[in-house]
């Protein structure tokens, strides 16, 4: 599991950086960059958004990936110790982005 911090503070599941959700998939199949990666788990936070009493930040999380070609994707699982996740403002997925990317050579 690793260590997240997500930028990404409009997102429904994210409380003080950290993120509710317990896993997140972070997408980008044939990403060369972190630009071309998202966290496909990001929804967007309503004014009305009701969010549980039981949710809990947690600083480690499971992260799926399907950014093959990123030096820390093992069989579709993170490896990194520490994953950024960006794109405060985002309106979709698509804003958003893995900042800890790294092309595997």
């Amino acid at each position: 599991m690793a260590e997240l911090s997500c930028k990404v503070t409009n997102c429904t599941y994210n409380k003080d950086k950290l993120c509710c959700k317990g896993d997140i998939l972070v997408g980008g199949t044939h990403a060369k960059e972190s630009g071309s990666t998202c966290c496909e788990s990001f929804v967007q936070k309503k004014s009305d958004s009701y969010t549980s009493a039981t949710a809990h930040p947690s600083n480690t999380i499971s992260i799926d990936c399907e950014a093959v070609n990123c030096v820390y994707n093992a069989d579709y699982k993170c490896k990194a110790k520490k994953v950024d996740i960006l794109g405060n403002g985002a309106l979709n997925s698509a804003g958003t982005s893995c900042g800890t990317f790294k092309e595997a050579k």
